[in-house]
């Protein structure tokens, strides 16, 4: 078992907020990595080959050193996803913890070169009563006039453990869409960073989440414009039921030389118990003129209004809450285009709030 310390801000807060880093204690750490052998690669349009040829991963945040090495050192599964000029490709990667696959590291590096346009879902999901371990670092590059969409499902259990890096870098006039779907995991500790170079480039972010029983969600987002008129959109809605907790941390930076530049965060997070707990740190930080940063987070229980309109329509208590859950998530949901992964998130989202 293991005592780690992870997910540090990028500026530190008064202690008083207890959100700066996140600490983990007793967790198990996989020593003795075996192959993952329950994973599906599927194109969704045209032909790709995956190959392994990429050198080990330098981010500027992710989780802490460690995990960061353990992807570089032990990882078990690979993937160089490469989108050329010619042919646009759509890529799906399904892993499935089991018995026989419990430990997964993955490193998955994309690159979409210029003029290309595609889609990237990556799922993760385990079976009802199997612990497992997840530790995972997603690497992009959009290049001139690129359009990439980044799907990330995470379906893990209440008693596995999720950590996940994801770094960005954005050239001229690029765009990089992510949707993360963050249900699973005892703890799901995620780090993103995008690093907005290119002028005229946008980084959308679109998040859900749902945290119940004891889960710990731990959310670290970072943005840092340098180039003219570039863009970045953080919008994250969630739901806690039980005693689960969530942090969010959500950073903006206006570095010199990003004349123009637009930075926005939204979070909401609806309370479905008295003892769920959230904590957000949205941040706006700047060092040029020129510039709009807006920020805002909110959360609290379901309006007795609403909720009191539904059930008088002959929904039960579960049931209107599953549809006001749903109704808030629904803007980030419609941009999901694969309807059948759609219907798997809205069958998740039942399971999970019922």
């Amino acid at each position: 078992m293991t005592n780690i310390v992870l997910n540090e801000t990028p500026v530190r807060t008064s202690r008083n907020f207890n959100i700066n880093n996140v600490k983990l204690e007793d967790i198990e750490i996989p020593k003795n990595i075996q192959a993952f052998k329950n994973v599906k690669v599927s194109e969704l349009s045209s032909k790709i080959a995956l190959n392994t040829d990429f050198n080990n991963f330098e981010l500027k945040y992710g989780l802490n050193d460690f995990l960061t090495e353990q992807v570089n050192n032990n990882a078990n599964f690979k993937a160089n996803i490469v989108i050329d000029s010619k042919t646009n490709k759509d890529v799906k990667i399904d892993f499935k913890f089991d018995e026989a696959n419990k430990d997964l590291i993955d490193a998955i590096n994309i690159v979409a070169n210029e003029d290309t346009k595609s889609t990237i879902i990556v799922k993760y999901e385990s079976d009802c009563n199997v612990q497992a371990y997840h530790n995972g670092i997603i690497k992009a590059v959009a290049k001139s006039n690129s359009v990439l969409n980044i799907i990330v499902v995470n379906f893990m259990n209440e008693v596995s453990n999720n950590f996940l890096s994801i770094e960005n870098c954005f050239e001229n006039d690029s765009k990089i869409n992510y949707y993360i779907i963050d249900f699973g995991g005892q703890n799901s500790i995620t780090n993103y960073y995008s690093n907005i170079k290119g002028n005229n480039a946008n980084s959308r972010l679109n998040t859900l989440y749902i945290g119940s029983d004891e889960q710990l969600i731990d959310l670290n987002y970072i943005g840092e414009l340098y180039g003219e008129k570039s863009n970045v959109n953080i919008e994250v809605q969630g739901a806690l039921k039980d005693k689960a907790r969530k942090n969010f941390k959500g950073t903006i930076d206006f570095k010199k030389g990003c004349k123009k530049a637009v930075g926005n965060e939204n979070e909401n997070c609806i309370l479905l118990s008295d003892t769920a707990k959230s904590l957000a740190l949205p941040m706006l930080l700047c060092s040029e003129e020129d510039v709009e940063g807006n920020h805002s987070t909110s959360s609290g229980k379901v309006a007795e209004k609403e909720l009191f309109y539904i059930m008088s329509r002959g929904f039960e208590l579960k049931d209107a809450l599953k549809l006001l859950v749903r109704a808030k998530f629904n803007k980030i949901l419609e941009e999901i285009k694969d309807e059948e992964l759609r219907n798997e998130i809205l069958e998740q989202i039942d399971k999970r709030i019922g």
